[in-house]
This record gives C-alpha cells, sequence and structure tokens, in this order.
C-alpha cells in the first residue's frame, strides 16, 4: 500500500491512503502517520482493505496531488542516515587524497535532526549561497520497534515503509563540524522526502535482499545529473538496522536513510549528490568543475521500475535564500 501525510494545518498532517497509480487518496482510518507507526499491527488491515477499495474505486476518495503532501513522517523521534554504499566513500577517498577510507567493513551512521522532516514540493531555504548547498538522494525506511541487539530476521521484519529521500548538505561547513569529533548539526538542514512511503511488497522483485534495486533519477535545472543504481548498495538495510541497534532499541517511526546512492561512476551514470560528481572531476582532471547549488536552482529525485511507473511520486524543489541573517 501507499500513504502520504497531507496538509490539514498541524504539525504531522492527515494520514492518506494514496493509489497505486497516485492518481487518487482517501483518507486514511488512522489520524497521522506518527499513529499508524505506534499501533500497526492493529491498524494494518483496516488500511489494507481500505487501499484496496480505493484501486477498485469502491471508496469515497479525491484526487492525489503531491504538492499538498508533507513528508510521509513530518516529524520522527529519530532520523538516522547511514553510508551504504561503498563506492561513494572509495572514490571521496581519492579524490581528497586522504591516507584511507576511514569506513573500513563497517556501516557510518549518524543521528540528524528530525522534529522538521519537509515535503516533497516545498522550497528549500538555505542562510547562504557560500555554504557551499548540496542535494544527497537517497532511498530511505521507516522502521516498527527494533529490540536491542537484534537479529537479521528481526530487523527485516521491522521495515514498515519505503521512500526517497534528499539529506541536503552544507559541504562549507562539514570538515569543520567534523575536526571537532563531535560531527555535524549546522551542515545537515532539514531532510525532504518523497510524497508517499510504500510497504515493501509494492516493489515486486526490485525490493530484494533488503534493497531497494532501482536507479534513483537525480535532475538538475531539469537536466539529467545522475541515476545510479539502489542495486549496489554494499549494506543491506536489515544489516544498517541491526548495526544501529547494537546497543540500543529503536522506537517505532525512526526512519533510517541508505545514505548517498552511488555506484562511484559518476562519469558513467552520474552522481545523486554534487560532491560526489566534483570528486570525479577532481581525479579526472584535477580539479572540480560543477558548482554548488544557487539560490533558484531547482533539484528533482525519482525512481522508476521496469514498467516506468514511479512508485514514491518525485521530489521536484527549489533552493531559496532563508529570511534571517546569514551564517559563515
Amino acid at each position: 500500500m501507499k500513504l502520504a501525510s497531507l496538509r490539514d494545518g498541524g504539525r504531522d498532517g492527515r494520514l492518506a491512503v494514496v493509489s497505486r497509480d497516485l492518481s487518487r487518496a482517501c483518507l486514511a482510518p488512522v489520524p497521522t502517520m506518527l499513529a499508524l507507526m505506534d499501533q500497526w499491527e492493529a491498524r494494518e488491515p483496516a488500511l489494507r482493505s481500505s487501499y484496496q477499495a480505493l484501486n477498485d474505486g469502491q471508496c469515497e476518495s479525491f484526487a492525489f496531488d503531491p504538492e499538498q503532501a508533507m513528508a510521509p513522517l513530518p516529524r520522527s523521534f529519530q532520523w538516522l542516515d547511514a553510508s551504504a554504499f561503498l563506492a561513494h566513500g572509495a572514490l571521496m577517498t581519492k579524490a581528497l587524497r586522504l591516507e584511507k577510507n576511514v569506513q573500513g567493513d563497517l556501516p557510518l551512521i549518524y543521528q540528524g535532526g528530525s522534529d522538521s522532516l519537509l515535503g516533497p514540493c516545498e522550497d528549500v531555504p538555505f542562510p547562504s549561497e557560500a555554504l557551499g548547498i548540496d542535494f544527497e538522494g537517497e532511498f530511505a525506511i521507516c522502521l516498527g520497534d527494533v529490540p536491542m541487539g537484534a537479529t537479521l530476521e528481526e530487523a527485516q521484519r521491522a521495515i514498515r515503509l519505503l521512500t526517497i529521500a534528499n539529506d541536503w548538505s552544507l559541504r562549507a561547513l562539514a570538515a569543520r563540524e567534523m575536526a571537532t569529533g563531535f560531527g555535524w548539526l549546522q551542515c545537515k538542514p532539514s531532510t525532504s522526502f518523497a510524497p508517499v512511503a510504500i510497504t515493501p511488497d509494492e516493489l515486486g522483485a526490485a525490493w530484494d535482499q533488503g534493497r531497494v534495486k532501482l536507479r534513483l533519477s537525480v535532475s538538475l535545472n531539469g537536466a539529467l545529473f545522475g541515476q545510479p543504481d539502489g542495486a549496489a548498495m554494499d549494506f543491506s538495510f536489515p544489516e544498517l538496522i541491526r548495526h544501529a541497534a547494537r546497543t540500543r532499541c529503536l522506537c517505532a517511526g525512526t526512519l533510517l536513510g541508505s545514505g548517498t546512492v552511488s555506484e562511484g561512476a559518476p562519469q558513467r551514470v552520474g552522481s545523486a549528490c554534487i560532491a560526489e560528481m566534483r570528486g570525479g572531476e577532481m581525479i579526472l582532471h584535477g580539479e572540480p568543475r560543477t558548482a554548488f547549488l544557487k539560490f533558484g536552482d531547482e533539484v528533482a529525485m525519482t525512481a522508476y521500475d521496469a514498467d516506468g511507473h514511479a512508485p514514491f511520486g518525485a521530489l521536484s524543489q527549489r533552493v531559496v535564500a532563508a529570511p534571517r541573517q546569514e551564517i559563515s
């Protein structure tokens, strides 16, 4: 099934069931996505009945408008973001001439802000163009409760929903914040999400071995920027969940991102972030040639299945100046 949170004037929106072709929607028998995550087992059967009736044209419905969609989970108890594509780290290590790849054989996961997640069509405000504004296209999941020390099987069972995320980054602040040893804060603004989140069964064979095996299509100002394949994910989502839950439980409603989708081949398939494209240019030409984002730039992301459909819908957002004083 496919779910969205529609604007209703509140912080969490109104949960809606969306048809398979994303053309129609009906209000869900649960008010919010956050409430659904807390009551998944009890509420899922009624939601699936609503989804079936909607697709069969057997219930009252209305046209689904992605511009009225908030993030599927507009605020969450936790947003975790990983680096599950080793090719991305290897390329950046080579481009920046670092002594070694610090990742090793473990997934990297950081805890980001989850209190103000962005919808798919919102303008995205930034304090200054000088901060190195970048996008990062990812696949993401929403979880049920995960016990501490979860097995891979328990981790797999905890995956409730899949979606696409744009984990915006401010590259000019990243090195400074990492050097403190405390990690990222200012360089990681609010993350944006696709208009719908879907249950894994909606992808059929494209959901395989805990990976979304679809190409993530990223466009900048209407031109294709990259289309790396989610099948290249080195650490599966269950492996990421197990890593995150090694020393603590994860609360229902936790969001977990894959990190930048990457095949480490920007000259062949493009990239899902500007930093990786610039890294490829540094290796090839000795200097970066692609600029970071400017105010007015438009970024779009979607993923197409084998039939040419976009199961998650699309993000389409414009970078704008924040109505507050610049930071440096």
